[in-house]
């Protein structure tokens, strides 16, 4: 058996020893050849594929990014569609994929599946964002990345009794920042799940610096205050025609500044979250997804994704993950907020 395998959408942590672990066990167990698509849909949609014999993954699961490279390609435009790729994977002898992203991939790997390819998924955002799973590989590398630079911040924050605000990434979800923020010790947390007003926040930052404290706020890109609409994006639409997020930290500094005269700063920590090597806890997550995969293909679960379930690995429907963000429940924020102030 032939299988192809491709990383679509957004890069993070992991996806090298996703695709190390299906190739390993694939060859090892059942005597299985493997090719990768370049760029994500943009190879699927081209037939641009490189072998990927058991020597090129060597290693490679403590490398970030992609092998294969990756794009936002929409499989069903600018020439694609199920028949062109159909006609590519018979010429090449590719008997099922590997769909390696998050909800626009497998939302794309749905429709392919339904017009009658055979296709698995393996789900992957550094967000957290997609329902069906308790975790998807990348998050915990983002989180650690995020932690480690706004314990830097802290130091420099109490060296000039400032107060600093992070901004980290997350678009509709907040668990990035939740994580992130309860690990540093935030004296706030703004996530887009929460409205909060700059009143409330000013407060917050306000109560720690009464205590002595250089107060430290982390927010996520997507959050809205309650004087606003929508999240904060001045950056346009991106290639599905969302919105750019970032720059709400930039937003907030002046107004906590003014209310409390304390001198504020804001870092956004932007892409720096998704790049660089993997943690342990995704390494060993992304591998055994990947090793899932092949027991998907094995079984001819087409139309399914792994999931992680507790600590155990399970096959789910693509329309399981698709359709609802996963977010952050009131009581895990309501557990953070008595750590505010």
């Amino acid at each position: 058996m032939k299988i192809g395998i491709l990383t679509s959408g957004g890069d993070c942590p992991g996806l090298n020893a996703v695709i190390r672990g299906a190739v390993l066990k694939g060859i090892a167990v059942h005597g299985q050849k493997f090719v990768g698509f370049r760029d994500g849909w943009r190879g699927v949609v081209q037939g641009d594929v490189v072998d990927i014999p058991r020597t090129m993954v060597r290693g490679i699961a403590k490398q970030g990014g992609t092998i294969l490279g990756t794009s936002r390609t929409n499989p069903f435009e600018d020439g694609g569609g199920p028949d062109v790729i159909k006609a590519h994977m018979d010429r090449l002898g590719i008997d099922a994929m590997i769909a390696i992203g998050g909800e626009g991939t497998l939302a794309a790997a749905k429709r392919l599946t339904d017009a009658g390819l055979k296709i698995v998924g393996v789900p992957k955002t550094v967000d957290n964002d997609l329902d069906a799973t308790d975790y998807a590989f990348g998050f915990d590398t983002a989180v650690q990345i995020a932690t480690e630079a706004i314990d830097r911040l802290r130091t420099t924050g109490e060296s000039h009794h400032r107060c600093m605000i992070a901004e980290v990434m997350g678009r509709h979800v907040g668990w990035i920042a939740l994580h992130a923020g309860m690990a540093s010790g935030a004296h706030a947390i703004l996530i887009p799940e929460q409205k909060v007003g700059i009143e409330q926040i000013s407060k917050w930052v306000q109560e720690a610096h009464d205590r002595g404290r250089a107060p430290l706020v982390v927010v996520a890109e997507g959050f809205v205050p309650d004087h606003m609409e929508a999240p904060h994006s001045e950056r346009g639409l991106d290639t599905f025609g969302r919105p750019r997020l970032g720059g709400i930290a930039d937003q907030l500094a002046p107004e906590i500044e003014a209310r409390t005269g304390i001198e504020t700063r804001a870092t956004i920590l932007g892409h720096i979250q998704r790049g660089g090597v993997p943690s342990a806890f995704d390494r060993v997550l992304a591998t055994r997804l990947g090793m899932a995969a092949i027991d998907s293909v094995v079984e001819g679960r087409w139309g399914n994704m792994v999931s992680l379930k507790g600590t155990d690995i399970e096959h789910v429907a693509f329309e399981s993950a698709l359709g609802k963000l996963k977010t952050v429940p009131q009581h895990r924020y309501e557990e953070a907020t008595v750590l505010f102030g």
